[in-house]
């Protein structure tokens, strides 16, 4: 499917498909609420999840001008905050990214300064790993000495925007070092692709799996950090440049023919993962967009696209998605994990298929 041939009424009905699945979703293993439900976004839990969930949401949101989605996205976070906040660590950082994003449309004084006590917080007081890195805590467990790959959208795209939102260099510099710090110690430099996670404790990299999400992150967050600190430095756009182009080089030897990735990405046994294929393919566009990859890489999102249209039903529900993926100890883990529907799952593809929406609008 080449993106210039894409019907555009289509795509549009199927975004707001996708979205409309993404609100009526009321938490994980839960699946859809009725549609005589109450409106707005059901998803009650503070987490990474819907952290995804909502920046894939408020992306579609802005791309289409959609003012009743954005005051969704204000009641949802006005009776999250109202009841109360979970414990701070990487994973409930997540909601965290978009919210600073809604700041620069709504006025909410009070949203803003949760942005900034959030921020400091991160640089102050999360736990660190040796050199400096932000250790993955999450809410079942401390991760102690432990970097994983999630980490980079989870927390440190927020603390990246965090500092353009608040004229904090000191924000966008510690999340520079993040990336710069999680490359060193999970990108293989062979392959250039990403192990799921490192720990301090042994020195290894757990079960050396190159999981197909956790690359997906690495290969969103390097285009989304470059849109969202305009004034990135040339040097940190150069390393982080290098290194995006050495794991799409990889990601593209392992895309299969029909534009599916596996669960592992060197493992052509592995299951089929729709998140990670959506995700990977809006990372190619938008690194295609930033200058980073050339336009030949498109071929391998276009691939991509199609496969992930497959898996849309017609409530929007995306298919094939595995679930939330702790760090495996051996490879037979994660291809053990089952499959659900997902705030995040609707996510990346919500931002895969408002991505190519838009660069339609382009070429018109």
């Amino acid at each position: 499917m080449n993106t210039a041939s894409v019907d555009n009424a289509a795509l549009l009905t199927t975004i707001d498909r996708v979205a409309t699945a993404f609100s009526r979703l009321r938490g994980i293993k839960e699946g859809l609420v009725t549609d005589n439900a109450a409106s707005g976004i059901q998803f009650d839990e503070w987490d990474w999840e819907v952290g995804v969930g909502l920046y894939g949401f408020l992306r579609r949101a802005i791309s289409a001008n959609d003012q009743k989605a954005l005051q969704e996205l204000v009641a949802w976070y006005s009776a999250q905050i109202d009841r109360g906040l979970p414990p701070r660590q990487i994973n409930s950082t997540a909601p965290m990214l978009p919210l600073a994003i809604l700041v620069e449309h709504v006025d909410r004084p009070d949203f803003r300064a949760l942005v900034e006590d959030w921020a400091e917080w991160l640089v102050k007081e999360l736990p660190k790993t040796e050199d400096g890195g932000f250790q993955h805590v999450v809410k079942e467990r401390l991760n102690d000495g432990e970097l994983w790959d999630d980490t980079l959208f989870m927390a440190c795209l927020f603390l990246a925007r965090a500092g353009v939102l608040c004229e904090r260099n000191d924000w966008i510099d510690e999340a520079v070092y993040q990336f710069v710090i999680h490359t060193r110690y999970l990108s293989d430099p062979v392959t250039g692709l990403w192990y799921h996670g490192w720990t301090f404790n042994g020195r290894h990299n757990f079960a050396n799996a190159f999981w197909a999400r956790g690359n997906a992150w690495i290969t969103v967050a390097i285009p989304e950090l470059f849109d969202l600190v305009p004034t990135l430095g040339e040097k940190d756009r150069r390393f982080l440049s290098n290194v995006l182009v050495s794991q799409v080089r990889s990601l593209k030897a392992h895309q299969r023919p029909d534009g599916m990735f596996t669960t592992l990405l060197d493992d052509p046994s592995s299951p089929l993962e729709t998140s990670a294929t959506a995700g990977i393919a809006y990372g190619i566009l938008r690194a295609i967009d930033a200058g980073i990859l050339g336009e030949s890489d498109k071929v391998h999102a276009e691939r991509a696209l199609k496969a992930v249209l497959a898996q849309i039903d017609e409530e929007g529900v995306v298919h094939g998605v595995s679930d939330g993926t702790p760090m495996g100890h051996d490879l037979d883990f994660y291809r053990r994990i089952p499959n659900l529907p997902t705030p995040y799952g609707q996510a990346l593809t919500m931002l895969l298929l408002t991505e190519v929406f838009i660069e339609s609008g382009r070429r018109q």
